[in-house]
Parts: C-alpha cells; structure tokens; sequence
C-alpha cells in the first residue's frame, strides 16, 4: 500500500496529515505531489519528512498530481488523500484486505469523519444507502454497497486499474473529476463500493478558491456527460443542471468553458455500456435529492 496527496499551499494541513500518516501502524510508503506552492510547502516537506517521496511538477497539475504519483508506485494499491485528510490506523490493511479478497472490485471508498467534530459528512449516508445495483445473481457478492463514483480524498484503488484507466483525466483538471474515470473502470468490467470499515478524517482546510471549484464543477459535469452518457440522459442531465445551478457570472463562465470543449467532446465521446448507464442513472436519481457536497478536497 502507498499514499498519494496533492497539495497546493496548504503547507500546515499537509505537514498535519503527513505526522499522521507516519504515525499510521501500515507504515505505507507516501508520494506528495507539489503542485507549485509558493508557501514553502516543498522545502518543508523535505525537511521534516525526509521519507516521503516529494513530487515538483513546477506547475499546478490539479488532479493530474496523482496520476504523477502513480507512475512513481511500485505497491499494488494506492490510497489517495488530500492535504486536509488522512487515514485512520488499521483503515488501509482493511482496505487490502478487501481488496486481495474481492478480485472484481476497483475501488473502496471510506467513511468520512468530519473534524474537529468527529461527525460523519452528511455524503456518508448516501453511501451507505447507495442506489447502485448490484452484480447479478451467481456472480460474487461485494463487500459493502456499489457506487457509481468515488471520493478521491477517501478511497483507495487498485493500482494497475488506475493506470489501465488512465487515471484522471487532463482536461478536467480538478472538481469531480472522479466521474469520468469511474466510468471507464466500470466499462472496464470493475466494481466501485463503498466500506463502512474505512475511515478517513477530514478537517477542512479554509485555503479555498470555492467559486473556482464551483465553475470547474459544472464544466466537468457537463463534459463527463456528453464524453460519456446517450444523448437522452445526457439532455436531460443538462436541463437539470441548467434549472438548479445559480444564475451568477461562475456559472455563465463554467458554461462558456463547456461550450469551448465541443469540438474535442465530438472527437473522444464513448458512450457507456448499458450496465454501466443502469449504473450512472439510479446514481444521477439519488443526487437530485441530496443536500451534501459534492467534494471534499
């Protein structure tokens, strides 16, 4: 098992997550990517966690740090956080033992602790009451509720699935950028659950461009959907989308930048098996409900 962050000036919440993660009984290898910080991020980081292997891409990679990462890995899995989030002692052998026990599955993601509450994030219950069908009858059970997506602050993967994949995508950068590459590994004949086992603690860092992770957010919802979906489910996730995002200037630039991705959308569009898209619509009904964030990082 190995560790992979991202972290962007953040240099206190990573350096807080890294004495954690040194701390943990797994003793897992940890990759931090630095995606050009300019608060010293890197220089502390060598300094005082001399064995963690530091990652300076030299420009702000977003979710593309942990593909960075991944090229690095030599362990057969990969448990991501981010710089605000870190592992519970014990979570990550079970999440390898999950994973040496359950071929099919790809991905396991944890409960999520809010601190300095010690809460569960509300996200927690939609996971545990996944609407995701499951395998059919004769095929191996799962061990806990199937998603049709990931946190990638909370989960841990299988690292040849990952790269198979091609990890996350470079024109999503950051902000829901999971969906896309969940996706492809349920194309790809995997499994993504959810383990109440797990936990992950998550105190969240107040270094956040909110409105820039809300424009991103929308971007990359309607790309994934026209990358991804029949045109059907794809209209009407627009629509809805359309009807329920704010009326500022954020959305009307998230909305410009997905109309300049046309000509590219056209070029790589793979719509989704059946049995994935079975998937992705009982997923996209249980969101129109919901009242938690999308994202932690």
């Amino acid at each position: 098992m190995s560790v992979a962050v991202i972290t962007h000036n953040r240099r206190d919440e990573l350096l807080r997550t890294l004495d954690r993660l040194a701390a943990l009984p797994e003793r897992p290898r940890v990759l931090v990517t630095d995606n050009a910080s300019a608060d010293g991020t890197a220089e502390a980081v060598a300094r005082l966690h001399p064995e963690v292997t530091l990652l300076r891409p030299g420009a702000n990679l977003g979710a593309l740090g942990r593909n960075l990462a991944a090229r690095h890995l030599t362990t057969r899995y990969v448990a991501f956080c981010d710089d605000d989030t870190w592992w519970e002692p014990g979570s990550l052998r079970a999440a390898a033992d999950l994973l040496d026990a359950h071929p099919t599955v790809a991905a396991v993601t944890a409960r999520i602790v809010v601190e300095p509450a010690g809460t569960e994030d509300p996200i927690v219950a939609e996971l545990r009451d996944s609407p995701v069908p499951g395998p059919p009858p004769g095929e191996p059970a799962l061990p806990g509720p199937p998603l049709g997506s990931f946190l990638a602050a909370a989960t841990v993967l299988r690292t040849d699935a990952f790269r198979a994949a091609g990890g996350f995508s470079p024109r999503l950068w950051l902000g829901g950028e999971e969906e896309l590459l969940a996706a492809d590994l349920m194309t790809r004949g995997w499994w993504l659950v959810f383990c109440p086992e797990l936990t992950i603690h998550h105190a969240a860092s107040p270094a956040r461009d909110a409105t820039r992770r809300r424009t991103d957010g929308i971007r990359n919802t309607l790309w994934f959907t026209w990358l991804r979906r029949p045109a059907g489910p794809a209209l009407r996730r627009t629509l809805h989308l359309l009807r329920t995002v704010p009326r500022d200037r954020a959305t009307a630039r998230a909305l410009g930048a997905a109309l300049a991705g046309l000509p590219w959308l056209v070029r790589e569009r793979r719509v989704v098996p059946p049995e994935v898209e079975r998937r992705l619509r009982a997923l996209e009904h249980a969101q129109r409900h919901s009242t938690a964030r999308r994202y932690i990082g």
